[in-house]
């Protein structure tokens, strides 16, 4: 990586910390662009050139490219979904513990505002998606192959059930959260299989 972008990287990752530090502060909705604008010292245009809007500050990161380098890396012997769940293990594993506790406050503040769930909702259609291409490569399917959109989907739904858990567990770590789900899936999603164990 460059140092101009490193230097674009820090300034979204002081965008993303001084605006969750105003949001625990004074609430999601009484907090400005123009507040964490000034927190950040930058200008409010300046803003705009990281994040289009307020609920891109929470549900934008920088996580995806290194699911999809992951992903593509893995052995060709292993099964979609052990190699989608090694490449989120590798993902988590690379990030920070500040990083991981940062995304587990974004998808409980996502979670609880309206306006913010309602975004996730079009961002996780646009995941499913990238899935969807990244399983069809894989596989060297068209990718609309209903089966391909089927997988995708199937993942992006225990994404959701995790972010629910998560929000009604605060306790719980995303990140096993996450691989816990997975896991499940690797099994063939045998209900009962974990007994009463909790994450």
């Amino acid at each position: 990586m460059g140092l101009r972008e490193k230097k674009k990287l820090k300034t979204r990752r002081t965008l993303q910390q001084q605006g969750m530090r105003l949001f625990r502060e004074q609430g999601y909705d009484a907090t400005t662009i123009e507040q964490i604008a000034e927190a950040s010292e930058i200008s409010p245009s300046t803003f705009f050139r990281y994040f289009p809007t307020k609920e891109a500050l929470v549900l934008e990161d920088d996580d995806d490219e290194l699911l999809i380098e992951s992903f593509m890396k893995q052995p060709a012997d292993k099964s979609l979904i052990q190699a989608f769940r090694a490449a989120v293990k590798e993902g988590f594993a690379e990030m920070t513990r500040e990083e991981q506790e940062s995304l587990g406050e974004r998808v409980a503040l996502m979670m609880s505002v309206p306006e913010l769930r309602a975004a996730s909702l079009i961002q996780m259609n646009e995941t499913l998606l990238m899935i969807a291409r990244l399983v069809a490569d894989r596989l060297d399917r068209p990718r609309d192959d209903f089966e391909v959109m089927m997988f995708a989907g199937s993942v992006m739904g225990a994404m959701m059930a995790v972010q629910l858990y998560c929000s009604e567990h605060p306790e719980a770590d995303f990140t096993a959260v996450v691989d816990q789900a997975l896991a499940l899936y690797e099994a063939g999603l045998p209900l009962g299989a974990l007994g009463s164990r909790q994450v």
